[in-house]
């Protein structure tokens, strides 16, 4: 089975966090998600999670952190999830593709649905 490479941003502004909510007929549809993307053929992950959050969110990425490598196995579908941390970016992040989004306190996070290979991430932002 092949593994898809997913840029993920984790978006950070005075210790909340931006996601949105898959749509519903998505792999893990109905789930929220932290914005990003499928790496594209040349393309860095850096690359990626610039065009990425771009096109997603409307915010341009001055700068990223590497924050954690999941790879998860869902049965049907392979994902590597190269997770970057953002905290310096131009622009007011909001979903431009219609899917429902917000701001969230880091310690909030736990209240809402993640896909399985998320739970990570949300573990790494609560740890400090």
């Amino acid at each position: 089975m092949k593994v898809v490479d997913v840029a993920v941003g984790v978006i950070k502004k005075d210790n909340h966090i931006f996601i949105s909510k898959r749509a519903n007929e998505l792999h893990q549809g109905g789930k929220w998600e932290f914005p990003g993307g499928k790496r594209e053929l040349g393309e860095s992950i850096e690359q990626a999670l610039v065009r990425e959050l771009g096109e997603e969110i409307g915010i341009k990425v001055n700068s990223q952190t590497e924050l954690l490598l999941i790879e998860h196995d869902y049965g049907d579908k392979k994902v590597r999830l190269h997770v970057r941390l953002v905290e310096d970016f131009v622009g007011e992040a909001k979903q431009l593709e219609g899917q429902q989004a917000k701001w969230v306190a880091i310690e909030a996070l736990y209240q809402y649905e993640f896909p399985e290979a998320n739970v990570e991430i949300i573990k790494a932002l609560t740890q400090d």
